[in-house]
């Protein structure tokens, strides 16, 4: 869990972020949460149960693999512009979000996808294909440029 600025609208039945934030501080003084920075690239106070925090160490130690997954718009997954850095991405089910190793790279939102870091052109053709869900054959995809011990 991160705090996010005070500043962000909230809805009105909740409790102001101060008396949240005081009581993250109480359950990190008792040991029932943990109190740090977690997650890189996320300003403000992050808290996690303490069960958390040795699959978040592993996770960031993991090599990255690649693996791209794509959500729909309206699943509670869809953090672009809520947690990650950047506009929203709608909440309706048409939209998508694509993560490669958990990281957002592409949105599809009003008919048009929107790469949200620089890729090579074979990286954003298969992120295209990924986001929107388009199935490409296995052959295909088993198919790589011809290397320089190929060659005859």
């Amino acid at each position: 869990m991160s705090i996010a600025s005070p500043a962000a609208a909230t809805a009105q039945w909740l409790p102001p972020w101060r008396e949240i934030l005081m009581c993250c501080r109480r359950l990190e003084a008792r040991g029932e949460i943990r109190g740090g920075r977690f997650i890189a690239g996320f300003s403000g106070e992050q808290y996690a149960l303490p069960e958390a925090v040795a699959p978040l160490r592993e996770a960031r130690r993991r090599p990255q693999s690649g693996q791209l997954v794509s959500l729909s718009g309206a699943d509670p997954l869809n953090l672009l512009g809520i947690v990650t850095p950047g506009p929203r991405l709608p909440s309706l089910a048409g939209n998508r979000l694509l993560y490669r190793d958990g990281l957002p790279i592409a949105a599809y939102a009003a008919g048009e996808v929107r790469f949200l870091e620089s890729l090579g052109p074979k990286e954003e053709w298969e992120a295209r294909n990924a986001v929107l869900r388009r199935h490409v054959p296995a052959a295909l995809l088993a198919l790589e440029e011809p290397s320089a011990d190929d060659a005859v």
